[in-house]
């Protein structure tokens, strides 16, 4: 299962929004985030070396403690790391559990471990990584938006001439507006950090 990629990503509402939605009991944003992070959710048990059945149990429990903690949840909450830390959590409680129901011979799974650990936490930054990305797209304003997406997540990859038919803009004003985007987006994404 792969994780979304950025231009997966600017397809969704803002977790902000997301939220908002999920508490008036909008179906269609119950949905969007199920497509949003179910992946991600589900990814998490696999990465231990769970099975299938127990990733998809995992993954229902943690979207029914959400549903259980939405009116809870701060209005600005990171949605994606809040579900995967619950994932995470009841998959380490399942580990334990089928530990001391089976015990494990010594070194069938301490050398393999850390290694799952590693490619979860690797997943899980580049999962943190597009989601900033993705807020600060949000934060600069549509035309930017569009611009930059069209320019870097296209996997057409089309050229100035096409980006420039596609927004309705002056070939030769697309370097420049870039040029603002992008510098735009930094001073954004620094200001997130802060």
């Amino acid at each position: 299962m792969q994780l979304p990629t950025l231009r997966d990503m600017t397809m969704y509402r803002s977790d902000e929004q997301l939220l908002r939605a999920c508490r008036q009991g909008d179906d269609s944003a119950w949905e969007e985030l199920l497509d949003k992070y179910e992946r991600l959710v589900f990814s998490i048990p696999l990465n231990y070396g769970l099975s299938h059945e127990d990733a998809a149990d995992i993954t229902q429990l943690t979207f029914t403690i959400f549903l259980q903690s939405v009116a809870e949840l701060r209005p600005d909450s990171r949605l994606g790391p809040w579900l995967a830390t619950v994932a995470r959590r009841h998959t380490w409680r399942l580990l334990a559990r089928n530990r001391r129901e089976s015990p494990v011979q010594e070194g069938d799974l301490s050398e393999v471990l850390p290694l799952i650990d590693q490619s979860n936490r690797r997943r899980q930054e580049r999962w943190e990584l597009l989601e900033w990305l993705h807020h600060g797209l949000n934060l600069i304003g549509a035309r930017c938006r569009k611009l930059l997406t069209a320019l870097y997540f296209d996997p057409q990859e089309p050229s100035y001439t096409d980006v420039a038919q596609q927004l309705e803009m002056p070939v030769g004003s697309i370097g420049p507006t870039r040029a603002r985007c992008l510098k735009r987006l930094r001073d954004v994404l620094r200001e997130v950090l802060d």
